[in-house]
């Protein structure tokens, strides 16, 4: 009986994990405005250009926007980023998310 409720938890969390993963907003058909501060470092699709630069490119933008906070608010540290995202509200927050997260990445093997 109790194995049951295990299973059924488990199962519980999962859904909740994949609609938290779902959630957020469209992205947009035109990167918004604000991805020209990302551009220099993280590229024009979000592939890292720099050797601290990240590929942000299809992350998901729950994970995104946690970032982008935390760089806000100083719980993670970095000098460039830290200026970037003290510029960004959370609706610039959130657009520049679901747009690198809408980017899909393509990898070609000769």
């Amino acid at each position: 009986m109790q194995a049951r409720r295990i299973v059924s938890g488990a199962a519980a969390a999962a859904f909740f994990f994949l609609a938290c993963l779902a959630a957020g907003p469209a992205p947009a058909a035109e990167p918004p405005p604000q991805t020209a501060l990302c551009t220099t470092c993280h590229g024009k699709d979000g592939v890292g250009l720099t050797p601290d630069a990240p590929h942000i490119a299809g992350q998901p933008a729950m994970y995104l926007q946690s970032q982008l906070r935390a760089f806000r608010n100083g719980t993670r540290k970095h000098e460039v980023m830290a200026v970037i995202a003290k510029m960004l509200s959370d609706e610039d927050i959130a657009a520049l998310a679901a747009w690198y997260s809408s980017v899909k990445l393509e990898v070609r093997l000769p």
